[in-house]
């Protein structure tokens, strides 16, 4: 199994987001946050499972919620490093 690294914007595109959907209904942000980590445990067990979408950027969506988790390869090190966690509706440009 890979490795996972969250990379800080990563981390607040999470907490931005489960701040919203908290705003928007009790334990809410907690279910996000639980299928976010149920995918990045599955990235980390098929890290390929995704096809490129751009540069070497490969996107999972998130089962539930309308959300993509994009995320590169470090192969040699055997870690998946996660760069956003966006909206299917936002351009992935940062």
């Amino acid at each position: 199994m890979y490795k996972a690294i969250i990379l800080p914007l990563a981390k607040l595109d999470i907490a931005e987001a489960t701040s919203w959907y908290n705003s928007k209904q009790k334990d809410l942000g907690k279910r996000f946050i639980k299928e976010v980590r149920t995918k990045v445990l599955f990235i980390r067990e098929n890290p390929k499972a995704s096809a490129v979408r751009y540069d070497d950027t490969r996107c999972t969506v998130l089962d539930v919620f309308p959300f993509m988790i994009h995320y590169t390869i470090d192969e040699p090190n055997k870690t998946i490093i996660v760069v956003a966690v966006l909206h299917t509706s936002l351009s992935p440009e940062r």
